[in-house]
């Protein structure tokens, strides 16, 4: 496979050329120098067709391992060894996570020629949604009803976890503007610090646009979220980054979004990436899966008790849920890619389209379903 063959998913849940080469020989011959776990690998066995990154299997004489590749503006050894940290930490608390592999010198993160790589084990368990678009629900409410415990296994063990912010804003799902009582005005201020985020808003009427779309669903949650502590989460927990056996979770896969957001956060964001088909809307209300989100909130429940107050926050959290990490991605597009026609799917059908979804017949009623849950 060449670069200018390698094809990944697109937004659009279509194939279009990868922004990144796949991982080559030479690469995996060069890795093979540092990781002793790599002797004999050679060639890729499979290559992901995840867009953002480049990430093979190879397979040397311990078996196959995962080698994930990022350019060095999207992810430093440092940005990247804020995840293995986590993921570390999990692990022993006894969350089934990958384990993150050291090279030689006991790093977990090498940089090479403007790359920066890490290596992961495969994980334990059958990876059934590995060809699945991010934004593609899950249909089985006992998978979801699963996936919520370990979640909640997962916020269990990361309470003990303390970490400052990443380091980073790309492709990091926090919730900084969330949080704060004035998003536009803290958004102006730290624009000094994104470039491509900056260049891409001063073309649009971005402030006008968040507040008639997007801000009027944000009154009120910063005085609500103060109770709410700041906790390292995965916020990304769609099932295609999960592996399966026996119908349980057996893998929790990829912290590349993990940050310090908040449980409920990261309980809101499992429910907008697992029970809304985002890419079909036009399906009406076989679009949405109340049950497949109440499935996923009994599970956590089951493990993790949630009063009905925020229960009712995490509802409301919904429509906003997206708002940071939409943001680091148009900055992502805009910046690092330099695909604005991306950077506009960023903005307008996400940032902007997930709000004004929920003002929808579809969007009232998922809310309204777990409102009543409470």
């Amino acid at each position: 496979m060449t670069a200018s063959s390698h094809r990944v998913q697109g937004l659009a849940n279509d194939e279009v050329p990868a922004d990144w080469p796949a991982i080559n020989g030479r690469e995996i011959a060069w890795l093979r120098g540092r990781f002793p776990q790599l002797e004999g690998a050679d060639t890729a066995l499979w290559h992901s067709p995840r867009p953002m990154s480049a990430a093979a299997i190879v397979e040397g004489a311990a078996g196959r391992l995962f080698v994930k590749r990022h350019h060095h503006s999207v992810r430093d050894a440092a940005t990247l060894g804020e995840e293995h940290r986590f993921i570390a930490h999990l692990a022993a608390a006894g969350v089934p996570v990958v384990q993150v592999l050291r090279d030689r010198d006991g790093f977990t993160a090498v940089e090479h020629e403007g790359w920066t790589y890490e290596l992961h084990t495969l994980g334990i368990g059958e990876d059934l949604y590995r060809d699945a678009a991010s934004w593609t629900p899950l249909t089985d409410v006992a998978q979801a009803c699963n996936a919520g415990r370990m979640l909640a296994r997962l916020h269990q063990a990361a309470a003990s976890y303390l970490a400052p912010q990443r380091g980073t804003h790309l492709l990091v799902a926090r919730d900084d503007l969330i949080r704060s009582h004035d998003p536009i005005a803290a958004l102006k201020a730290d624009l000094g610090n994104r470039p491509g985020l900056a260049r891409y808003l001063a073309r649009i009427p971005w402030e006008e646009q968040l507040r008639r779309t997007v801000l009027p669903w944000h009154a009120g949650l910063p005085e609500r979220l103060q109770a709410e502590p700041r906790l390292w989460a995965h916020n990304d927990w769609h099932v295609s980054n999960l592996l399966w056996r026996d119908g349980a979770v057996s893998t929790v896969l990829d912290f590349g979004l993990a940050s310090p957001t908040s449980a409920l956060l990261d309980l809101a964001t499992a429910i907008e990436r697992n029970a809304v088909a985002w890419l079909e809307l036009e399906r009406g209300a076989q679009a949405v899966r109340i049950d497949i989100a109440l499935a996923l909130l009994d599970g956590y429940r089951q493990v993790l008790p949630l009063s009905p107050a925020r229960v009712h926050l995490l509802a409301d959290l919904l429509p906003v849920v997206h708002l940071d990490f939409a943001l680091s991605e148009v900055e992502y597009f805009e910046g690092i890619t330099g695909s604005t026609a991306n950077a506009d799917v960023a903005w307008q059908p996400f940032l902007l389209g997930h709000a004004q979804w929920f003002r929808s017949t579809e969007g009232q009623a998922l809310l309204a379903a777990l409102h009543a849950a409470a």
